[in-house]
């Protein structure tokens, strides 16, 4: 099989379950963002311990964002087609986020002040995914779709790589006044 298909040489790609659009559409920019804060995910878990905590919760929410691409990449009149949890984004996603956000942040005393990132590498590199993350989910408040938890789902996944980052330093916050 060839990477190359010559199909996007006229400047469309193609959707799930079939149809093109522009590969500036507004549709395929919220993917481009999204694909963007996947590899950004990638790049932290590459930093992270093998099969540990962190690695194995990044692995699922690189799949998740699958997820939401499917959905995201689906025209509207096939979106009955879609599934929750394969290839659209499900209450139980945000839910599992959330019971990730409260299991960290019940490890660690969460930072009453603005935080400096870059307290390690494992935490500037989550701090960094949030941001892309956060750039995805207001790209994707532009192009909104009908029933559909895409944007809960970004505003959850950022929350919580927050609050990855901030388990990843342990104690050792460093906040805007000191320490």
């Amino acid at each position: 099989m060839k990477i190359y298909t010559r199909d996007g040489d006229d400047g469309t790609t193609g959707l799930y379950f079939g149809g093109r659009v522009l590969k500036s559409s507004d549709q395929i920019d919220v993917n481009g963002e999204v694909d963007e804060a996947q590899a950004a995910l990638g790049w932290a878990r590459s930093l992270t311990e093998p099969r540990g905590r962190l690695n194995e919760l990044l692995i699922r929410l690189e799949r998740d964002l699958w997820v939401l691409m499917a959905e995201v990449a689906t025209a509207p009149e096939n979106r009955h087609k879609l599934n929750d949890d394969v290839t659209k984004v499900s209450q139980t996603m945000v839910d599992r986020n959330e019971e990730e956000i409260d299991a960290l942040s019940s490890e660690f005393e969460m930072p009453r002040e603005f935080v400096v990132p870059g307290e390690n590498q494992i935490s500037a590199a989550l701090d960094v995914a949030r941001t892309v993350v956060r750039r995805a989910e207001r790209v994707a408040v532009g192009y909104p779709l009908e029933d559909s938890l895409v944007v809960t789902y970004l505003n959850r996944l950022s929350d919580l790589v927050w609050t990855m980052a901030r388990w990843a330093e342990g104690d050792t916050h460093r906040t805007a006044r000191g320490n």
